[in-house]
């Protein structure tokens, strides 16, 4: 099935995206390819493709080096979707930060969690397992194949995606199960891998998506870029109020709610 996924298609929408990438790759240059795949950094790629989609919206990024991750209590209030990718730097992500993410999450901000992200502090509180899995990166081809066509993050997007090298992930994915599962990927060993998912936390929506490893340009892919776009758009709640952050006290209310 082949269908138009280029960037000519918009979205009304203008949300306001933060794309946050660890950024420990590009500062090591490690691998010695990705000053070449990446310029700007995966963040930077990311986000350049995203703004092909929603034109006039505030799209920025932030790093692990930046001041509080670049992920202050203001600018996540006026956040309506974080991306996050990470890999070999999640210890290093400060607790208060992931806190202050784990609230906005509930509160009803989306988040939209990339590739090694399965084992960030962020997706692992919010689903409360180790996301673990099986991994192998000999550069193999990915499959990535729609298993729900009808949910808004597999619109327009081909079956299958076809990554030519990517790095390897297997099942078992501890993960609960999920509220959507929406792609599922072979790899040429004859393994397969949930690696489309959507989660419900609070008022947030989650969206995790496999496909990204840092030695592969797959965030050039333009389905991979549809998918990305797809998944902003629907975890993106812009018009909704924003939840309260803290926890919800208990209470005990009169028995006077009734009509008499």
């Amino acid at each position: 099935m082949t269908t138009d996924t280029t960037a000519s298609t918009t979205f009304d929408g203008k949300p306001t995206v933060v794309v946050w990438n660890e950024g420990v790759h590009e500062a090591r240059n490690e691998p010695a390819t990705i000053g070449r795949m990446y310029p700007g950094g995966i963040h930077g790629a990311i986000a350049d493709a995203l703004a092909g989609y929603f034109p006039g919206s505030d799209i920025s990024t932030a790093t692990l080096a930046d001041p509080e991750h670049g992920l202050t209590e203001e600018r996540l209030a006026g956040t309506d979707v974080l991306l996050w990718w990470g890999h070999i730097a999640h210890g290093e992500v400060s607790d208060a930060v992931v806190e202050r993410v784990h609230r906005h999450v509930l509160g009803g901000m989306g988040l939209v969690v990339l590739h090694s992200g399965h084992f960030s502090k962020i997706l692992t509180r919010l689903l409360g397992t180790t996301c673990s899995l099986k991994w192998r990166n000999d550069g193999e081809r990915e499959l990535v194949w729609t298993v729900k066509p009808s949910h808004p993050i597999a619109a327009g997007v081909e079956s299958p995606i076809v990554i030519p090298e990517q790095e390897m992930y297997g099942e078992l994915f501890d993960i609960p199960e999920p509220d959507d599962l929406i792609f599922i990927s072979s790899f040429e060993g004859g393994e397969v891998f949930r690696s489309g998912v959507t989660f419900s936390r609070g008022k947030g929506r989650i969206f995790y998506f496999s496909p990204g490893d840092q030695e592969y340009p797959v965030y050039h892919h333009p389905q991979v870029q549809r998918v990305l776009a797809n998944a902003v758009d629907w975890v993106a709640q812009p018009g909704a109020e924003r939840a309260r952050r803290e926890a919800p006290g208990v209470e005990n209310p009169a028995r006077d709610w009734f009509l008499t």
